[in-house]
């Protein structure tokens, strides 16, 4: 199957949106006067939140991919034409 690069990477920016929302969440509103009140902090743990979740529906929707068989898998796992039998 390989190794898919956009689960760790994924995963990665996930956790660390979680933790920056979080502490978005629950830090003082004063911290933020001088980037003009934005919680930055909620901003971008939110932003890497997403795309962290962007990442693994990505590799989900891969795998449920390759997953899924086809109509074609099951002559080709027959083998090539001078293997098979003549009953098939």
């Amino acid at each position: 199957m390989g190794f898919d690069i956009r689960i760790p990477i994924g995963s990665m920016f996930a956790i660390f949106g979680v933790i920056l929302t979080g502490y978005g969440l629950i830090s003082d509103s004063g911290l933020y006067q001088r980037s003009l009140g934005l919680n930055v902090n909620l901003i971008w743990g939110l932003t890497l939140l997403v795309f962290g979740a962007l990442m693994l529906g990505l590799a989900r929707l891969k795998r449920r991919k390759q997953d899924t068989p086809r109509a074609d898998d099951s002559r080709a796992a027959a083998g090539p034409p001078s293997q098979r039998t003549a009953l098939s």
